[in-house]
């Protein structure tokens, strides 16, 4: 009988270390999955702010392009006005 008892206790210990053991490896691969959840999330983030950051240059790029094309144009114009002026100012003055 003392035996019997025996055995059971022991077979008792082994279920609940055994179930232990399983929580501790579930609990572990809980927080390695929500670990590398984490990290996928922070790339994702990083890659998009990067992409936005990118985009962004790009277009204050493009429009500094077109800021100076703008003023070339300005400043050919006016160029090309003070030319005239020039002229006209000649003709009229008889030269």
């Amino acid at each position: 009988m003392k035996k019997l008892a025996l055995v059971t206790v022991i077979a008792a210990a082994m279920a609940v270390s055994a179930c232990g053991s399983k929580a501790k490896d579930d609990a572990a691969t809980a927080a390695n999955s929500m670990a590398a959840d984490m990290n996928a999330t922070a790339a994702a983030a990083s890659n998009t702010v990067d992409a936005a950051t990118n985009g962004a240059m790009a277009a204050a790029g493009n429009s500094m392009d077109h800021m100076a094309n703008a003023a070339s144009n300005a400043a050919g114009a006016a160029s090309s006005a003070a030319d005239k002026l020039k002229h006209a100012a000649g003709n009229a003055m008889g030269n």
